[in-house]
């Protein structure tokens, strides 16, 4: 993975972890045909209010730390699904319900993924 892609990811994550985001994945699309973005970084929250949070936690990272700002978010009005566009990466939280059901990872299942281990 590109070096600033890496940071993009990396930071993303933290801003997950930072609000106790659970089974994160990290889908590696560089080289992939017909792909919008190099990576997804796809987790979940527990309720409608800790997406919310995490999805906060994740703009506030890159901003302070990166002084990237997403180009859109999608989903926040219910937080079931909330879809961060980064241009380079799109950073995706889900509830576990709407993970299972949308399942991003086998859409894209030729591509490298990466399980980041929860941290508790």
């Amino acid at each position: 993975m590109i070096e600033r892609i890496q940071k993009l990811v990396d930071c993303a994550v933290k801003g997950i972890q930072e609000k106790k985001g659970k089974a994160i994945s990290v889908v590696d699309m560089e080289g992939m045909e017909g792909v919008i973005c190099q990576a997804f970084v796809v987790c979940e929250g527990n309720s409608p209010s800790q997406v919310s949070a995490i999805a906060d936690s994740v703009e506030e990272m890159m901003r302070k730390e990166l002084k990237e700002k997403p180009i859109k978010i999608a989903g926040q009005e219910n937080s079931i699904w909330v879809a961060m566009d980064y241009v380079d990466i799109i950073v995706h939280i889900f509830l576990p319900e709407a993970r299972d059901f949308y399942d991003l990872e086998s859409l894209w299942q030729d591509a490298p993924i990466v399980d980041i281990p929860d941290l508790d």
